[in-house]
């Protein structure tokens, strides 16, 4: 098959895919029986992920916890885990987001439970419209001023690379487009002010090789 046919062909079979994945996920919310009643949480996905009682997934509104594999992943999935895992949670202001997954704020009795995962440091704010709003926002700021979980110098980290002070080559993933990685040698002109934000999956790199390996691309700023 021609390069450009085939291209198009997983094109569309992407977007065939995602279209089937999105209508499973709106036909099994809109058939699932959510009430103010109690509902059994079956497993931990992650931080910020659970699995009910029925087989569905539900994402925890207004936190974006690390991924498994990332600074604090395992903690924060082992933290949800403890807190609802096996037991009956309320679930409320329920919604689809745009890639038609439920999203929700969760109850453990009268005990939010996306604002405890926000207190422990475990996930960042993530803005939404919800009752809840103001309050996990301002906690979500002052989780983060106070250097807790994701945000302490285990994760977070501007001045040294705490494991290996030798390799100083920062890595960052673009906000927007997370296929956009960037790295920045020191003397590059945003060096001084550029995070890595390990929760995010963002690294140090002790070469330049090692960084174009892992996928990152020299920033434009940095002198040649």
């Amino acid at each position: 098959m021609p390069k450009k046919k085939q291209a198009k062909w997983l094109k569309w079979l992407g977007l065939s895919v995602f279209i089937v994945s999105l209508f499973t996920n709106i036909y099994q919310f809109i058939n699932y029986k959510f009430t103010d009643n109690s509902i059994l949480v079956l497993e931990v996905i992650d931080g910020d992920t659970i699995l009910l009682d029925g087989k569905v997934k539900l994402r925890l509104r207004h936190i974006d916890a690390p991924e498994i594999d990332n600074c604090k992943g395992q903690e924060a999935k082992q933290y949800l885990e403890d807190l609802v895992k096996g037991k009956k949670i309320i679930i409320q202001e329920k919604i689809l987001d745009q890639r038609g997954r439920p999203l929700a704020l969760v109850y453990l009795g009268n005990v939010l439970v996306n604002q405890k995962i926000l207190e422990q440091g475990l996930a960042r704010y993530h803005h939404d419209q919800t009752t809840q709003e103001d309050l996990l926002k301002n906690l979500g700021l002052r989780v983060k001023a106070e250097k807790i979980g994701i945000f302490s110098s285990e994760c977070y980290q501007q001045d040294e690379n705490l494991d290996n002070p030798d390799c100083v080559i920062k890595g960052n993933i673009d906000v927007n487009d997370k296929s956009l990685k960037r790295y920045f040698l020191p003397g590059c002109v945003q060096y001084n002010f550029a995070i890595v934000e390990k929760d995010k999956g963002e690294q140090w790199f002790c070469t330049e090789e090692e960084a174009k390996k892992a996928g990152y691309v020299k920033s434009k700023r940095c002198p040649e």
